[in-house]
């Protein structure tokens, strides 16, 4: 394991029904294979060496001989290399026969995992050939040259460094019940499961549907591997499924009813499930009680680490396919937050600033509809505009716009005569655009809104967004503060896009205006405009790129990475393969992870007295719910590994 990644893969190999010398020299091949591309850990599907589909040859003394024969052969193959392999086999235990799985590495026979739910319905007779493991009491054996333990017990490998795996066979995880479940409980990390599960009209779906389940339920890798081509047709066709996932995600998967052999193989991101498991109490809780076996695997030789797996370079961004119920879910969650604060509070009036950027924009259309759900008049939204030094004619024709054809109540009330007038009380030089001047215009427009919002008996409505609150990309006690943020769970790569959801659904005056809002650069607006009246305030060159600080976010806080793999991880996603993503290099990357870093732990103080506000991801910032830390915490841990990559 390198970076929290163990390489894994699954394998289909070419199979003869009942020919265990070719079955191997093919599982042989594929192992090679494997070894070369710095496979840790591959699985093969069930009974692999003989073939599944034996049906009463199982009964045949010299095919179990065999089979044992061949395992022989694998460890030799294997003498010398570092992959750990899982192939499955017949092997007779006492006066019963077993369907097992066969873990082996570097010429040794580590375990033996017998089959515990054996199918005995429909086209499945698995129980005239084989017995459970739930028949068997601990024994042990002589098999293939090693002593080796057999036993019901819940048993776990651990690779040399920590990653702890577990094994089930096919109908295992079929059942209510499923093994790999006391396996994660216990700690595994990754299950592997050896298949032999037939094609049906409709069936793959479901296995898919089960695997992801299992694999997020147990928060755990898993790795599915079936039988192929080769197998007996008699009555059955098996499509050679080959399936990666991590904690209910599918991360790899391979070809169905390929004629040739294939290898999926993928890398599984160990460190992340562990992150996950520590922050879910529950699951926490219910490992209670839970324990399993150790078998120590063998120790391997450093190999130079290269990132395999694609990395999401907008990771709070819905996929495309499920894209506008997303959106719809999202927008939905933040009408019914700010419905149940203005039914408790009694207000039936709410105020927000209209500044013509996003933020305010989505915050808006949140009130809208909103109001809309509560049966309520639109004018009791009071949208106000309030012109400053930085001002452009764009963005103050596109909020007067938008709220005109939105129907709401719209105010302008200039702030530069009051803010001029603050400056000459406190002796700010008006030619000196500082933190001072940019900080001014924001406070006196909170000034405005919240004795609007006193005076009209209603509250106001906050516009700040999730990816401002983690840079303190806001004036403290200025656009800092509300009485309600209907945006504080919205990182910026999202608000677009549920703009864009919102726009798709509205009159054509209305979308006109929000398709501009949506093309007008990022800016606060706070220092004078161009000569030539655009906007020369711009937010993404003064703090860096926004779709660069929610991937830190998302990945500093989801799961707690290390500057050095969010740094290795944001390569691979800006590496301008991704459709919609920029491409920057190594320096580029570096800097902007250093401002976040810098920002993030500076600015704690503005989120730890953040208003209320809805979650609407799995990243919150709320001081009361997902993010309690100190606002004197120091940074250095984190910067110094940054001067480090």
């Amino acid at each position: 394991m390198e970076n929290g990644f163990i390489k894994v893969a699954s394998a289909v190999p070419s199979v003869k029904v009942a020919d265990c010398e070719y079955n191997v020299q093919q599982i042989e091949n594929i192992i090679a294979q494997a070894e070369g591309k710095g496979v840790e850990v591959i699985v093969f599907p069930e009974l692999s060496i003989t073939g599944y589909t034996c049906q009463d040859l199982f009964r045949q003394s010299l095919l179990l001989e065999q089979a044992e024969t061949s395992v022989l052969m694998l460890l030799d193959f294997t003498r010398n290399l570092d992959i750990v392999c899982i192939v499955g086999l017949p092997v007779v235990v006492g006066d019963v026969l077993l369907n097992c799985a066969a873990v082996i590495q570097k010429g040794d026979l580590l375990g033996l995992v017998p089959k515990t739910y054996l199918p005995n319905y429909s086209e499945f007779y698995e129980k005239r050939w084989f017995a459970s493991s739930q028949d068997l009491q601990p024994t042990e054996i002589r098999f293939a040259g090693n002593t080796v333990l057999v036993t019901p017990q819940p048993t776990l490998f651990r690779t040399c460094d920590g990653v702890l795996f577990g094994i089930e066979i096919c109908e295992d995880v079929w059942a209510p019940a499923p093994p790999s479940n006391v396996l994660a409980l216990a700690g595994a990390d990754i299950i592997f499961n050896l298949s032999a599960s037939d094609e049906l009209i409709g069936k793959h779906a479901y296995l898919k549907s089960l695997l992801s389940q299992q694999s997020a339920r147990t928060i755990s890798g898993y790795v599915y591997s079936g039988c192929g081509f080769g197998e007996s047709s008699q009555d059955m066709v098996y499509a050679g499924n080959s399936l990666v996932y991590e904690n209910g995600h599918l991360i790899a998967e391979g070809e169905r009813f390929s004629l040739a052999p294939q290898t999926v193989i993928n890398q599984i991101d160990v460190e992340k499930l562990r992150s996950e498991r520590r922050t879910n109490s529950t699951y926490v809780n219910a490992q209670r009680g839970h324990s399993a076996r150790i078998v120590n695997v063998h120790g391997v030789s450093m190999r130079d680490f290269e990132l395999l797996r694609d990395v999401e370079p907008h990771p709070f961004i819905p996929k495309t396919a499920d894209m506008e119920q997303s959106c719809d879910e999202i927008f939905s969650i933040q009408v019914a937050g700010l419905a149940k604060r203005l039914v408790h509070t009694g207000c039936k009036t709410v105020v927000l600033g209209i500044s013509g950027g996003l933020d305010s924009t989505l915050a808006l259309l949140v009130c809208v509809k909103t109001f809309d759900k509560l049966g309520r008049d639109r004018k009791g939204i009071v949208g106000v505009t309030m012109p400053g030094f930085g001002t452009t004619d764009r963005t103050h024709s596109n909020a007067v716009d938008l709220m005109h054809a939105l129907g709401v109540t719209s105010m302008e009330i200039s702030i530069s005569d009051s803010v001029r007038q603050h400056f000459k009380d406190i002796g700010q030089d008006m030619a000196v655009h500082d933190v001072t001047y940019e900080n001014s215009q924001a406070r006196e427009r909170t000034q405005i809104l919240m004795d609007l919002s006193n005076k009209l008996g209603g509250m106001v409505v906050g516009t700040g967004d999730l990816s401002e609150l983690a840079l303190g990309w806001a004036t403290y006690n200025g656009d800092h503060m509300s009485m309600y943020g209907v945006n504080a769970g919205i990182p910026k790569t999202l608000i677009k896009y549920l703009v864009e959801f919102v726009a798709s659904k509205v009159d054509e005056s209305s979308r006109s205006t929000l398709y501009d809002i949506l093309d007008t650069p990022v800016s606060p607006e706070l220092i004078p405009a161009d000569e030539n009246g655009n906007i020369s305030q711009k937010t993404e060159e003064l703090v860096g790129p926004y779709e660069l600080h929610d991937f830190f976010l998302y990945n500093i806080l989801r799961f707690g990475f290390r500057p050095r793999k969010i740094f290795m991880l944001a390569r691979r996603a800006f590496d301008g393969s991704h459709e919609g993503a920029s491409f920057y290099d190594d320096d580029t990357i570096k800097k902007w992870l250093k401002t976040f870093l810098r920002r993030f732990f500076a600015q704690q103080f503005k989120r730890s007295c953040l208003p209320d506000g809805p979650k609407v991801g799995s990243v919150s910032l709320s001081p009361r719910g997902d993010w309690r830390m100190p606002s004197d915490a120091s940074a250095s841990l984190w910067l110094k590994e940054c001067e480090q990559l």
